[in-house]
């Protein structure tokens, strides 16, 4: 695959050519996955009736320190499949009764999943959800025109040393910010069916993180000066976990978000006259990672 011998998908533009070798993200030329299942634990209009038809892959352009899903984003737990196996899950997790399809973290097989989509798009009547950590380029954004409803990214970080000590990426909000605008252009207005599944539109998550609600705040200035209501919900995460493998060079990450941190975020975005989603303090707990054990990938 063209795409794949000088690989410029993501920001990071590593130029290795994946069909020898990996590259940033840790990923060849074949597609990795870890898990695909009806995952009951997104967002109200994401997962509202059976839960969304998730397909987890192996891999990430960011690498950030403190990642929840470690064992598949930065360990590459997974089992390699063709695009004609993705397309085949998608279509048992139609079966299976899911909400709609929802690649996560898929940013380094785009051209793949393309391919899958394109081999079962005449078959597949479900949403397809892209949930992404945000960190992507504008023109990969734009291959996906028509073949993703429901844009699921992350604006992770507005400052350019916060992004750059966590997920050694300065350049994340600049690319972060072109993407989301990309992603909402294609995406258009919310749109709903009768039972308040989300059909079409942009839903932006934020992870507070300790120490950093002035950042977070700042994210949410943004949001409230570039996209409006009618195109966008936010969901404010309130699930920071800090789990041990986060390395001890950042001690700071070693606690939890406090009451405070989060709720002034949440008071600052409702401020603002942005709509969307809260979430409990319970949330911060790793019984929500899922179990990664290549269910239905087998």
């Amino acid at each position: 695959m063209e795409y794949m011998k000088e690989c410029r998908l993501c920001p990071r533009k590593c130029g290795i050519d994946r069909t020898v070798s990996r590259g940033y993200c840790g990923a060849g030329d074949k597609i990795i996955a870890a898990k695909a299942c009806l995952h009951k634990w997104e967002e109200p209009c994401i997962a509202y009736k059976n839960g969304a038809g998730t397909v987890f892959f192996a891999g990430c352009s960011l690498h950030c320190c403190f990642c929840q899903n470690n064992s598949i984003s930065n360990e590459l737990f997974g089992k390699e499949i063709t695009p004609e196996e993705l397309g085949e899950i998608f279509l048992r997790l139609e079966d299976m009764g899911a909400d709609n399809i929802e690649l996560v973290t898929p940013t380094h097989f785009v051209p793949q999943i393309i391919s899958a989509l394109d081999r079962v798009k005449s078959r597949l009547t479900l949403p397809v959800v892209y949930n992404s950590g945000g960190y992507e380029l504008k023109d990969t954004i734009k291959m996906l025109r028509g073949y993703v409803d429901i844009y699921l990214p992350d604006i992770k970080y507005f400052s350019p040393e916060i992004s750059a000590r966590y997920s050694k990426a300065p350049d994340y909000f600049e690319r972060a910010s072109e993407a989301v605008l990309e992603m909402i252009s294609q995406a258009g207005k919310l749109a709903y069916n009768s039972e308040g599944g989300l059909l079409s539109g942009t839903v932006i998550r934020h992870l507070v993180l300790p120490g950093c609600r002035h950042d977070s705040m700042e994210v949410m200035k943004w949001i409230g000066e570039n996209t409006s209501p009618e195109d966008v919900l936010v969901s404010i995460m309130n699930q920071y976990t800090p789990f041990d493998f986060v390395p001890e060079v950042f001690p700071e990450l070693k606690r939890r978000v406090t009451k405070m941190e989060y709720n002034s975020v949440v008071r600052y975005a409702s401020d603002l006259g942005i709509n969307g989603f809260t979430q409990e303090k319970s949330s911060a707990s790793d019984k929500y990672v899922p179990d990664f054990d290549l269910s239905g990938i087998n």
